[in-house]
């Protein structure tokens, strides 16, 4: 047995070696009949493909899909990397969108505000409000404006659409706003169209009780609300919202400034009215033209005339 094995061991080794050259032969005399231009071999190349390349086209479609496969792939990987692009484009544009929000805002409460109706007597001053005070037990907001701008304590403060509140509290730089709906504040109105006087009393809520109404039974929600001038406090005339009435049946004032969104607000300068502490002095002398004319005898002919 051991015999036998080591001789069929001495014929394996020399015939691996004879296959190994017949195949090396046969490739290199096939790549030398590939090579040679030749119409003769040309034709014969030709009928090699159309008789083996049509039996192997199960063997390539493993290539063919996995061509297919890298394709797919790639094209997969440009489309994701496009929806990223996408993404941030949108990002992006949902930012620009808020920003024109914020400004379209703005644009609307800066219009409002030149399109309020005042007594052209007043003048104003715009400010931005920097600040809320936040606080549930005082209402106010802070402008960038103050005292270099000649801001006074007192004065009326409006956004584009009503009556605010009034300046308390000025520095050089800034001033605060008491706001109509802090406690500490007391406005006397005017309801139209019935003309009741009342006052309007802050009680840190978004819609303030008014009291101390003459006549309660003429006054119905929806009317309008005025600043009066009594006690000097506003000018006459600002709006402040309209009448509405609340499930306990008090009545109450809607405020028409909004103050979910203060941005802007327009200080008005009120240097109030002169104080006449000589009501005589209303009544101007009458100017005399003849020197030899005296106050009794031009009082005279003013009479005569009349009477004439």
């Amino acid at each position: 047995m051991a015999k036998d094995r080591g001789q069929s061991g001495e014929f394996t080794g020399p015939l691996k070696r004879l296959l190994f050259g017949v195949l090396l032969l046969f490739l290199l005399g096939f790549f030398l009949l590939w090579r040679i231009d030749s119409p003769r071999v040309e034709r014969f190349r030709a009928q090699v493909v159309d008789s083996v390349v049509p039996n192997f086209e199960w063997a390539m479609a493993p290539v063919t899909g996995t061509v297919n496969i890298l394709h797919d792939f790639q094209s997969y990987s440009r489309i994701y990397q496009q929806n990223q692009e996408l993404r941030r484009e949108l990002q992006q544009m949902k930012a620009w969108k808020e920003a024109a929000l914020q400004l379209e805002q703005e644009n609307a409460r800066l219009l409002d505000l030149n399109n309020v109706q005042l007594d052209p007597r007043l003048t104003f001053v715009t400010g931005v409000v920097l600040a809320d005070s936040g606080s549930p037990f005082r209402q106010s907001v802070l402008l960038n404006v103050g005292g270099r701008d000649g801001i006074v304590d007192g004065w009326a403060a409006m956004d584009g659409l009503g009556l605010v509140g009034r300046i308390s509290g000025v520095g050089n730089n800034t001033a605060r706003v008491i706001l109509l709906t802090d406690t500490s504040s007391r406005v006397p109105v005017t309801i139209q169209p019935s003309g009741q006087q009342a006052l309007l009393i802050g009680d840190n809520t978004a819609a303030p009780p008014i009291d101390f109404i003459e006549d309660a039974d003429q006054v119905r929600p929806g009317d309008r609300v005025m600043s009066s001038g009594d006690g000097g406090v506003f000018p006459a005339g600002l709006l402040v919202g309209q009448v509405a009435e609340d499930p306990g049946g008090r009545m109450r004032v809607r405020l028409a400034a909004d103050y979910e969104r203060l941005k802007f607000l327009r200080v008005l300068r009120d240097y109030g009215n002169e104080a006449i502490s000589d009501p005589g002095g209303l009544i101007a002398p009458r100017t005399l033209t003849d020197p030899s004319e005296t106050p009794e005898t031009s009082a005279d002919a003013v009479l005569e005339g009349e009477n004439g």
